[in-house]
């Protein structure tokens, strides 16, 4: 009896030991998938708060009854007095957002233009955000220095020269794709494709962030449909008979996934182009014309934020990127 009950007090210590020990696995195993989810729940919470927040609810559409303030469709049109920039810059610093920036400057386009483009952005442009400026060029040894503000850089993306500046305008397309693909859709939020021939004089802030962004063409803006530039060409996959409004391929953006299926359908669509040997009068600009069509933007640039000098503008009270003197004879040759 006495080796029972010694025997009983061994091994049941030992079964306690065991359950103890399993128990305390149990426990740091709950933990681990706790504090696991925990760090995936953090990582995704801007992103949550993205979908949850819309800042554009802010938006005063009655500061403006001068001007058109809202697409048929509900998207806010922006222009000077409808938003406060405090609450769109606050929130965006707070969501750590960042944004790409792509431009060519390909041949003379460079050294005609690519420094007043860059210094002027750098004062206005996305100010206390971090930017990342994507510069695609034949001559990448010729990009001027610019002395940048903190978290903002350039990255210089080396390209052909094509014998035609058609080509080189619609070929961005697949550019700027291939560039999503490799480095911006996993290290920004959001992107901006610009023209180089443009000068920053005012605020191009984060009041233009948005998923799909388009841009209002400052020569067509208060014009009638019918003198809007359309293709006309039913052969054209850019083809159109009418559209809601005519936009500016100097400047889109929205999110990278967005961006991506305007460039990869516009891309598809010059190909397809090329096939039938028919090219768009108006190049990559008539196809995004067609892709903004059948795809709503989800926020339009009021003229300001692309303005030329030369133009009227009794509704600009502030021009924040302008036209640049063209040269297309010499630069274009």
């Amino acid at each position: 009896m006495r080796d029972i009950y010694r025997n009983f007090r061994r091994y049941g210590k030992l079964h306690g030991l065991l359950i103890f020990s399993l128990g305390l696995i149990i426990i740091y195993w709950r933990y681990e998938i706790y504090f696991s989810n925990e760090r995936k729940r953090i990582e995704t919470t801007n992103e949550e708060v993205r979908k949850l927040i819309n800042i554009d609810v802010t938006l005063n559409y009655a500061a403006r009854p001068d001007v058109r303030t809202k697409t048929p469709w509900d998207a806010p049109i922006i222009w000077e007095g409808m938003f406060d920039k405090h609450i769109y810059d606050q929130m965006h610093i707070h969501l750590k957002t960042n944004v790409a920036v792509t431009v060519f400057a390909v041949g003379g386009y460079l050294n005609v233009y690519l420094k007043t483009f860059l210094t002027s952005a750098e004062k206005y442009f996305m100010v206390g955000l971090p930017v990342t400026y994507f510069i695609f060029s034949d001559l990448p040894d010729q990009i001027p220095y610019i002395e940048l503000g903190p978290q903002r850089e350039i990255k210089i993306i080396k390209v052909e020269r094509h014998s035609r500046w058609q080509d080189v305008s619609m070929m961005r397309m697949q550019t700027i794709s291939t560039l999503i693909d490799s480095e911006i859709r996993h290290n920004f939020r959001y992107i901006f494709c610009l023209d180089v021939d443009q000068e920053f004089k005012g605020r191009f802030g984060s009041e233009a962030l948005g998923e799909s962004v388009a841009m209002f063409h400052a020569q067509f803006y208060r014009a009638p449909k019918s003198r809007y530039n359309y293709e006309k060409n039913p052969k054209s996959k850019a083809f159109m008979k009418t559209g809601d409004f005519y936009y500016h391929a100097a400047v889109f953006g929205g999110t990278w996934e967005n961006v991506k299926n305007l460039t990869d359908t516009c891309f598809e669509n010059i190909v397809a182009d090329k096939v039938n040997n028919v090219e768009a009068v108006w190049h990559d600009e008539s196809h995004l014309n067609k892709y903004f069509y059948l795809h709503k933007p989800t926020k339009l640039l009021s003229p300001e934020y692309c303005w030329n000098e030369k133009f009227p503008g009794k509704d600009i009270r502030i021009a924040r990127l302008v036209w640049s003197p063209k040269y297309h004879t010499s630069l274009r040759t």
